[in-house]
């Protein structure tokens, strides 16, 4: 019973952590509408930073994850040959 409540007490306090992050975000991207000059290789494009902010997010997210699957990913050398892949 003990490393149920354990569990739950960690479930409720993730929680409060990403209701936390999700509203600084939201906070951070309410101040920031207006629009700047962005260059893109040649081209400069106008944009709200807002979109500009969460286009970064997601590009440093999906490159974070890329990165993280890589590096974790166990190497085929240390595999036991019995194991099966998935």
């Amino acid at each position: 019973m003990m490393e149920r409540e354990r569990l739950l007490k960690m479930g409720k306090a993730k929680i409060i952590v990403i209701l936390i992050v999700s509203l600084l975000s939201l906070i951070v991207f309410i101040q920031n509408r207006q629009a700047v000059d962005t260059k893109l290789l040649f081209a400069t494009i106008t944009m709200p930073l807002v979109l500009l902010l969460i286009l970064t997010f997601v590009m440093g997210s999906i490159l974070g994850l890329v990165l993280a699957s890589y590096v974790l990913r166990e190497p085929r050398k240390l595999r036991s040959p019995g194991k099966k892949q998935q």
